[in-house]
């Protein structure tokens, strides 16, 4: 293998396309990769591209060793640790722009082409969208081109060429990339993460709920989930999509009780049922959504109870389940096996003005209906406003916001009422979940996004059971109705995509969206169910059918792809140094001295000089170049060029 000088290898378009693609590679991991490290990178490729281009010497074995350990040294102190997603990460792309600098001989130009494809298979452990699938392949192409041209003998000026035959093998794998993604068994759990991934920029619904989380949260427009209809879309007061309960109140902040009951309450459907899909986003946690109340499920859940959806693992990859709900229900009408005190409490020196309110309405009310009436009119007649920015609240927060602010998101009502009830003696836990819902009429599904987040109460009443109340219809009802957008004041800043105008660029975005509703159906939340199920329906619901059907199109695939390759297979050319040397041995025939098939171009040139000492320079001239740039070093275009011009100025005549 030649050790010679990268620029004898690398002519000055190939190196910049060299450059441009791993900067390519590298452009995706940008925003999680240290502030320092980006300049660093750019600054190491600029360095290489001037020693190409200009002749600049690049740095010697010990200070590149200084600079590697000073660098790692920063991606530990930036990280804590050289383990994990993000610290392995901003490693590969250290040591990628490292190498850059001490790329001399070919083998160096291989190790930072391969570097390059682990850099790319790292894209995905952040995102699977298909723009990033796009963008992979795309590199991927340009990084085969790259690594083909490099191992060629001879190295044109540009890359085309070898690009055309990277594409035609990225096409030749495809076939069988898509078998194994479809026939290989899956296995539960994320295809792309990290063991010690947690929730960390991940958005989404908490254990816990403190006046003013909700609001953060909602001014995300991110999607949290999607939902396909067996039939017509429920009506918006239908759309509680049901998450975390809340019993547990300390007085400030409702939470997830540390001893949950694992027993399911009777639940009693009655009527208006519905049957959807979900295509759930990944949240990293262990709760699942569904429609207010769900009868049936088709992943394996917990029902605890709460009545709390959940799934034995955190949700840290797409997942895709079939549910039914009931519009209508009875949830524990008799609150059986269940202690009601939890649900009553209230710290007994919290709300001391809220407390005075509640015993006020409680001496004019003749029933439990018509104090859970004054409450809510309380919250219709007073001058409430909701909001995405509320002012902090200190001490209090409950008697603060009723009596002093009056301006809140719909935790601070739902979290207020809840505190009434419980005051009042009427139980009542707090539910958070999504409420609301827009359909994309591209793809005719619907969108939960995390602007959509959204908090109610539920209180228990003897015989009826626990039964749905949101103190924030009472006080916004256009949030019901119409959403965020229809409640906020115009004042209060909202993601693009949670105003729901019919701007051009939105109705452009939905269409997007519907592509990537697909691909996340089809692709992203392919997992052990959705697989089961289509090996089920294809008859190789076992495992060993499975296998034998994945050995078998691989087979065939390959050995179709065989034949292909061989039909197509034009005839072999011989190089540029070859045919330059046959079209002088067909001269040579001319002048009566063919060269004999055994005959070596040493020997034939010897022979040739006895028989013609006219010829001897001339002949010698050729044969030795011809040799230097047949088994020699690497022939440059400008040396297969002269050879070339030797042999058309070679005109030899018969003795």
């Amino acid at each position: 293998m030649s050790s010679g000088p990268i620029q004898s290898m690398l002519p000055h378009r190939v190196l910049l396309a060299l450059l441009v693609t791993l900067g390519a590679v590298t452009a995706p991991h940008v925003l999680h990769l240290p502030p320092w490290m980006t300049p660093l990178i750019i600054v190491c490729a600029a360095w290489r591209y001037q020693a190409g281009s200009r002749g600049w010497r690049l740095p010697n074995r010990w200070v590149l060793l200084l600079l590697t350990l000073v660098t790692a040294g920063g991606v530990v102190m930036h990280y804590g640790t050289f383990l994990g997603r993000d610290a392995g990460v901003a490693m590969l792309s250290l040591m990628l722009g490292l190498k850059l600098l001490e790329m001399r001989t070919r083998r160096d130009t291989q190790v930072v082409l391969y570097l390059g494809y682990f850099l790319v298979v790292t894209q995905f452990l952040y995102s699977q969208s298909l723009l990033i699938a796009g963008w992979m392949l795309v590199t991927v192409w340009a990084l085969t081109a790259l690594l083909i041209t490099v191992n060629r003998r001879t190295t044109p000026s540009g890359w085309f060429p070898h690009s055309r035959l990277a594409a035609t093998m990225v096409a030749q794998a495809l076939p069988l990339m898509i078998i194994l993604f479809i026939l290989f068994p899956r296995v539960p759990g994320p295809l792309w993460g990290m063991p010690d991934d947690d929730a960390r920029g991940v958005t989404g619904l908490g254990d816990s709920m403190t006046m003013g989380e909700i609001s953060q949260l909602s001014q995300s427009a991110e999607v949290a989930f999607r939902v396909e209809f067996d039939g017509p879309p429920p009506a918006p007061p239908q759309r509680y999509w049901r998450g975390p309960v809340l019993p547990a109140y300390d007085g400030r902040s409702w939470r997830q009780p540390d001893d949950r009951g694992a027993f399911r309450p009777p639940l009693e459907p009655l009527g208006g049922e519905i049957g959807y899909s979900v295509t759930l986003e990944p949240h990293n946690r262990s709760w699942i959504f569904t429609l207010d109340m769900p009868v049936q499920i088709s992943t394996q859940v917990t029902v605890g109870s709460e009545y709390q959806v959940e799934r034995r693992n955190p949700v840290r990859e797409r997942i895709r389940y079939d549910a039914r709900s009931a519009l209508n229900y009875r949830l524990d009408p008799e609150l059986r096996d269940v202690d009601p005190a939890p649900y009553l409490h209230v710290p007994e020196n919290r709300h001391p003005r809220t407390r005075e309110l509640v015993r006020d309405w409680r001496g004019r009310s003749d029933n439990d209906d018509e104090l859970i009436e004054r409450a809510l009119q309380h919250f219709r007649d007073q001058p409430f406003v909701y909001t995405l920015h509320p002012p902090r609240l200190q001490d209090d927060n409950v008697d603060e916001f009723l009596f002093n602010t009056r301006r809140g998101f719909c935790e601070h009502f739902a979290g207020a009422f809840a505190a009434m009830m419980r005051i009042a003696g009427i139980p009542s836990r707090v539910v958070t979940g999504y409420q609301g819902g827009e359909i994309n009429p591209t793809g005719n599904y619907m969108i939960v996004r995390q602007s959509d987040a959204h908090a109610w109460v539920e209180i228990w009443q003897e015989d009826a059971g626990w039964r749905r109340v949101d103190p924030t219809a009472w006080v916004a009802p256009e949030r019901i109705e119409l959403g965020l957008d229809g409640a906020v004041p115009e004042s209060d800043q909202l993601p693009a995509m949670a105003r729901r105008t019919q701007s051009w660029t939105r109705q452009l975005a939905l269409r997007w969206d519907a592509v990537n509703a697909y691909w996340d159906r089809w692709v992203l939340a392919y997992g052990p169910g959705l697989q089961q199920r289509l090996m089920d329906s294809l008859g190789l619901g076992q495992w060993q059918r499975m296998l034998s059907a994945l050995a078998v199109a691989m087979l065939v695939c390959t050995g179709l792809l065989a034949l292909l390759i061989l039909w197509r297979q034009p005839a072999r050319r011989p190089d540029p140094a070859q045919r330059a040397w046959e079209r002088f041995c067909r001269r040579m025939e001319t002048t009566g001295l063919p060269r004999r098939p055994q005959e070596g171009p040493r020997d034939y040139a010897r022979r040739v000089a006895t028989a013609r000492p006219d010829l001897e320079q001339d002949v010698e001239g050729i044969t030795s170049h011809y040799i230097a740039l047949r088994y020699g070093r690497e022939p440059h275009e400008s040396e297969l060029q002269s050879l070339h011009q030797r042999v058309g100025r070679f005109r030899p005549r018969r003795a």
